[in-house]
């Protein structure tokens, strides 16, 4: 009987290894994970900040803007200049005022009177354009008359580094005491002499002082160069 038991007993362990050996075949092999390696993971991709605009800080020049020369933006072209004598000297006059302002422009707004340009150059006695030469102009307005308790009609300027000059004003007009087109100057060379002398018109020529006129439509364009000694 024991032996029997112990049989019994025997093959049910048998039995029992043989299920376990069967499951362990069945099942997968688990999953090994390197410790080595970085945990995977999914992540929603992080949103970059906004990059503020930069705002790029724009300093003012403190040139003046580059522009054409008042002769290019005109078109006028001054022609070589001849040379035969010193510009003559004339009478001031009694209507001179020192120290007017400098300016190329003598015109104001509602100023009657038909618009003159005048342009030349200041030249030595070789015919060579003087540079910075001071020029000082007066005049009657179209009725004839000087303005003697301010500028009007007044004013002072430099030649450029080319000799030239320009200078927008009105026609003068006639008066009685001197019915005569005219206009004053006073020119002085960089280190020279001042000469005063009077700038007048073709109607009414006077000899080596007389303006070359030409009409533009809108304005009148006249030309003349002063000659001084250096």
């Amino acid at each position: 009987m024991r032996k029997v038991l112990g049989l019994l007993f025997a093959l049910s362990i048998l039995t029992a290894c043989a299920n376990t050996s069967e499951l362990t075949a069945t099942q997968p092999a688990p999953t090994l994970i390197s410790t080595d390696a970085s945990p995977a993971f999914t992540s929603t991709p992080e949103t970059d900040p906004a990059t503020p605009a930069l705002t790029e800080s724009v300093e003012s020049s403190t040139l003046p803007a580059t522009t054409e020369d008042f002769f290019t933006q005109m078109g006028i072209t001054l022609p070589a200049p001849i040379c035969s004598s010193l510009t003559q000297s004339q009478t001031e006059g009694p209507y001179y005022i020192p120290n007017t302002p400098e300016r190329h422009s003598l015109l104001e707004e509602g100023m009657p009177g038909r618009r003159l340009i005048l342009v030349g150059y200041v030249l030595d006695q070789n015919c060579q354009p003087l540079p910075n030469a001071w020029l000082d102009f007066w005049q009657a307005n179209a009725n004839g008359e000087y303005d003697n308790n301010a500028n009007r009609l007044r004013g002072h300027q430099f030649t450029d580094s080319q000799g030239r000059y320009y200078l927008e004003t009105i026609m003068p007009g006639l008066y009685s005491s001197r019915p005569i087109e005219h206009i004053h100057v006073k020119v002085q060379p960089e280190g020279g002499e001042v000469v005063t002398s009077q700038l007048y018109f073709p109607a009414q020529p006077i000899e080596g002082l007389t303006v070359t006129m030409e009409d533009q439509g809108g304005y009148l364009l006249g030309y003349f160069n002063f000659v001084v000694q250096r």
